[in-house]
């Protein structure tokens, strides 16, 4: 098993140094969230104690309450309770949702201005689902790729409209000299936002494979060769980054995945991209301008045989 504390303070070390970004405004989580998150791998909690927790929060109780009774379709009663809720999730995937669900309500920004909002969520929607496809193919821990995934970029909508200017200024570099988006931020910011992400999910006491998994996700193919990673959540979570998006984060992202397919033997693009596109469907936004992933991989596929 690995040992998730370990590898976040060998990379991120032990304080979050937050001065990195001082003047980063950011909305406060809820409290429930964090205290759960705090005390959910205490062995001296019950599932009582962190029942009461999320109890103190009725958004999040409904949100629980309604994930629970729509997967549950086996069950002959529907779920009532937050205590029975977590007996049937457990906690660690009671915690996953719990994160996940407060981080998508945390920052309420209508409006974007660079990038669409809906086109912004359906993307993270896909990706996740890769993530969670590719952790099946890797035989590690589905759930948790999911989750990181979902959580990769939760702080670009903050980003993009305090510092416009300099990523509409990315974008239109892109035109001529594409490059990652994580290198474009170090080089003008000097912190990127997948380490800015883990800073402040460390400072919310968020779990630490949760905090790896985003502050790796931008290594790409690399992340297979590392031997202690290479076959981890981090892994999924780090190749289902290549996915094309909105902002152009990785350009080549997407021939990537392609190389990765024609050395792979398990992962057909086209038929992963065609599972995510029926994971991802019901629960996508209207937008006009999407264009879903199953398509970019169509059509690059369809050039490459050309």
């Amino acid at each position: 098993m690995l040992d998730w504390s370990r590898i976040r303070a060998s990379l991120l070390g032990e304080t979050s140094d937050r001065q990195l970004m001082p003047d980063l405004r950011l909305p406060v989580l809820p409290k429930a969230v964090s205290e759960f998150s705090e005390i959910a791998d205490d062995p001296e909690c019950s599932v009582g104690d962190l029942a009461a927790i999320v109890e103190t929060d009725s958004g999040l109780t409904c949100q629980l309450l309604r994930n629970v009774n729509a997967s549950a379709n086996g069950l002959t009663h529907r779920v009532s309770s937050v205590q029975h809720s977590i007996s049937l999730l457990g906690i660690k995937r009671t915690k996953l949702f719990l994160i996940t669900a407060a981080m998508q309500t945390a920052f309420p920004i209508r409006q974007l201005k660079v990038v669409n909002l809906a086109t912004f969520w359906n993307t993270n929607l896909e990706r996740a689902y890769l993530a969670k496809n590719l952790a099946a193919l890797l035989k590690t821990d589905q759930e948790l790729a999911f989750a990181a995934t979902l959580l990769q970029d939760f702080l670009l909508p903050v980003l993009t409209n305090e510092r416009d200017r300099e990523y509409v200024e990315f974008l239109r570099r892109q035109e001529s000299e594409p490059c990652d988006l994580t290198q474009f931020e170090q080089d003008v910011f000097g912190w990127d936002h997948a380490e800015a992400g883990a800073r402040v999910m460390f400072d919310w006491k968020f779990p630490d494979e949760l905090i790896c998994c985003v502050l790796l996700h931008h290594r790409g193919l690399s992340m297979l060769a590392d031997e202690e990673l290479g076959k981890s959540p981090a892994a999924a979570v780090a190749l289902a980054g290549l996915m094309p998006d909105a902002l152009r984060q990785s350009p080549l992202g997407l021939s990537h995945l392609v190389q990765l397919c024609d050395k792979w033997s398990a992962f057909d693009l086209m038929a992963v991209s065609e599972e995510v596109f029926e994971q991802a469907r019901d629960q996508m936004h209207h937008a006009d301008n999407h264009i879903p992933f199953r398509d970019w991989c169509a059509k690059t596929l369809e050039t490459a045989d050309a």
